[in-house]
């Protein structure tokens, strides 16, 4: 089951294998251990352009999902890949009140949710179905790890906080 981090970013520090390892106990939550997913972090004008190229939408988003299991083709282990605007991210856990790594938790898990095939957009129902999944996944996974580099207490805090507040992100 292997997690492959790319980080297209040179700040902040982001702890791949930390990462890799926090995406490795999600997908165990999911139910699809043996599962290989791809996670990117990339800046804002990237994921803009992904998200206007795929999704015809011209915004920045926070996070995007590419389900492979969708596409034609053999059957694999290949779930997809998940990729983050990782300053999206840290944007959202300053105004959320909670860590990065808070977020990045909750976004990875949101996108590999996406995956499995849960779409909030899809209808009212299909939303709060896919966020009592979200919710059912936050606490399998943990404690969480440090993923982000520079933490201060308040944010070791925040990482031990119970879930945060789930509403239908936009990947």
């Amino acid at each position: 089951m292997p997690v492959i981090v790319k980080s297209r970013l040179r700040s902040p520090e982001v702890r791949v294998s930390s990462l890799a390892r926090l995406g490795k106990k999600i997908l165990q939550a999911v139910g699809e251990a043996r599962a290989e997913v791809g996670v990117e972090l990339v800046g804002d004008r990237r994921i803009r352009r992904l998200n206007a190229q795929y999704r015809q939408r011209r915004e920045a988003t926070d996070v995007l999902a590419f389900a492979m299991r969708e596409a034609r083709g053999p059957l694999s282990n290949l779930l997809g890949d998940v990729v983050i605007s990782l300053p999206t991210a840290l944007r959202q856990a300053k105004a959320l009140g909670h860590s990065p790594d808070v977020e990045l938790a909750t976004l990875l898990i949101h996108g590999v949710l996406h995956l499995c095939g849960y779409d909030h957009e899809r209808s009212p129902r299909e939303a709060r179905r896919m966020q009592a999944r979200e919710r059912a996944v936050w606490r399998l996974i943990q404690p969480l790890p440090t993923v982000v580099s520079g933490h201060t207490d308040r944010s070791r805090q925040a990482r031990k906080q119970s879930l945060p507040l789930i509403e239908s992100r936009s990947g």
